[in-house]
């Protein structure tokens, strides 16, 4: 039940948040490799994307230029990859079972509950189905990915 070091909510935040940048960064180069130009399918946007400009234009009432649009989305994906490291890192110093399978349950789970159900019930991509079901193994198998990256550098980060 205790462990030899203390849980300290603050380190966990620090330490997941900066465990899900470069998860983030390591599921961007998985999906890179195996989804080369797939994901901009009849030139629909990206739903990272897609949310940037939702928020600009209720927060700013400002459209995005093409420009602006190459920076906003990876910037969405970053912030959301940190945003979900951040939770998961307060999680794991207060839940020992949240560390079971090295990161993987939590990736599927940022799959199933963002990509599969919340995206696209905002309208910010299609639903799961009406996507090949390779493109969608890729996409479940890159947030095993983020998973297993965010536990590993979160572990490294918090007990050096």
């Amino acid at each position: 039940m205790n462990r030899h070091k203390s849980r300290i909510g603050w380190k966990g935040l620090l330490a997941g948040a900066a465990a899900g940048l470069i998860a983030s960064f390591a599921m961007g180069k998985f999906s890179a490799l195996f989804m080369s130009g797939s994901n901009s399918k009849q030139g629909q946007e990206d739903s990272t994307v897609r949310a940037a400009s939702a928020i600009s234009q209720a927060l700013f009432h400002h459209d995005l230029t093409p420009d602006q649009k190459t920076i906003a989305g990876p910037a969405m994906h970053y912030l959301f990859g940190s945003t979900m490291g951040a939770t998961y890192g307060v999680l794991v110093e207060f839940w020992d079972a949240a560390r079971l399978g090295w990161g993987l349950p939590f990736g599927a789970a940022v799959w199933l509950g963002a990509h599969a159900i919340t995206v696209p019930a905002l309208g910010l991509s299609e639903p799961i189905t009406r996507n090949p079901p390779a493109a969608e193994a890729i996409e479940g198998a890159a947030h095993l990915v983020y998973g297993a990256m965010l536990e590993t550098v979160r572990r490294s980060i918090r007990n050096p």
